[in-house]
């Protein structure tokens, strides 16, 4: 089975060929260096970007791997959730391409297919509790198969992801930020007293990052010192004096430490909860983190739980494992008719799979 995979939820525009389990080539067109300027993405320009360049990124797939059209079984989108103009490009253009090659159509749920595609990888093993972090969602599911989620925990506001990138640009980083944080925060003892770890004081397993993001925004308004005089990357960062890096280094490492604190302790939560796992999945862009990464290996190890991580490239926005996701959901009999919708963040993704007939 061939299953062509189409991204363009938030700022990555992606394509994406997989044949059992196996990916064949992707084209994948950031639009970071557009939104910088904003300090986000702006909607209505990643809208028109995806426009602009999926038609062109699927022409170069197919001409680099050598498919015609008409080998493809299988056209998988993701559907949601992410920016609604965004998304309507990308399933507008799946179903399109599912009537001109006579295949299969598939809707992915974006953040099903972020904890899918350590399979592209590695197996994946069942039960599993997944964690998933990134800018927009910090959700919590038992996993009982490829199409078997249960939501433990979600966010109530603001996500891990949305923290760090609203941290980074209170601190004058380049957008995004993340990554900033993690490099300047990495061999610095965190101060744990520094920063709160958010909405861990009840015994819920919802995610609430907002008060922590307020905590730290109060703390560098107090040392305006801890601000970049321009928005510059490392190497502008190490010619300032000692005294102000090893300031910034501090909150950038207390503030990582606070965030994989709060995981580490929801996470364990929700393992009491949901019963016998045989794994942990973590996945999204924030599990590219440093720290984050290495909390939850201590976690696993201490719960005797095999980790399953994906690789750093598989954990930012990319059309493989929505290709991946899709040909696991055809290959139980799933598809979606072309009445298929695109579902914005805020409103859950339904479970509308129709067994297709061969």
């Amino acid at each position: 089975m061939l299953c062509l995979g189409i991204e363009t939820s938030c700022d990555e525009t992606a394509v994406a060929l997989v044949r059992g389990g196996k990916l064949l080539g992707q084209k994948l067109a950031t639009q970071i260096d557009v939104h910088a300027v904003f300090g986000g993405v702006v909607p209505e320009i990643a809208s028109r970007e995806h426009l602009r360049v999926l038609p062109v990124l699927y022409r170069e797939l197919l001409a680099e791997t050598g498919v015609q059209p008409q080998d493809i079984d299988v056209v998988s989108v993701a559907r949601g959730p992410g920016l609604l103009g965004a998304l309507l490009v990308g399933v507008s253009f799946a179903k399109a391409l599912s009537v001109a090659c006579n295949a299969r159509l598939v809707g992915v749920n974006h953040l099903w297919g972020h904890l899918l595609a350590p399979g592209l990888e590695q197996e994946l093993t069942f039960p599993a509790l997944g964690l998933l972090v990134s800018g927009g969602h910090t959700h919590t599911y038992r996993i009982d198969s490829p199409t078997q989620f249960e939501l433990l925990g979600r966010t109530l506001d603001d996500a891990a992801g949305e923290a760090f990138d609203k941290v980074a640009k209170l601190l004058n980083f380049p957008y995004p930020g993340g990554k900033f944080i993690d490099q300047l925060g990495k061999g610095v003892e965190p101060d744990t007293k520094l920063f709160p770890r958010a909405f861990i004081d009840t015994p819920s397993l919802d995610f609430s990052f907002s008060g922590l993001k307020t905590a730290v925004a109060n703390h560098i308004q107090a040392h305006p010192e801890l601000i970049l005089d321009e928005m510059g990357d490392i190497s502008s960062f190490m010619k300032m004096p000692v005294e102000r890096r090893e300031a910034i280094s501090k909150v950038c490492a207390s503030f990582n430490w606070s965030v994989a604190d709060t995981l580490r302790i929801k996470v364990e939560r929700a393992l009491k909860q949901a019963g016998r796992m045989e794994s942990l999945v973590v996945a999204g862009g924030v599990a590219a983190n440093s720290m984050v990464r290495q909390t939850m290996q201590d976690l696993a190890d201490t719960r005797k739980l095999s980790l399953i991580l994906p690789g750093l490239h598989l954990c930012t926005d990319n059309a493989s494992m929505i290709a991946y996701a899709g040909e696991l959901f055809a290959g139980q009999g799933y598809c979606h008719t072309l009445d298929l919708e695109a579902i914005p963040r805020g409103r859950v993704v339904p479970l509308d799979w129709h067994v297709c007939e061969e």
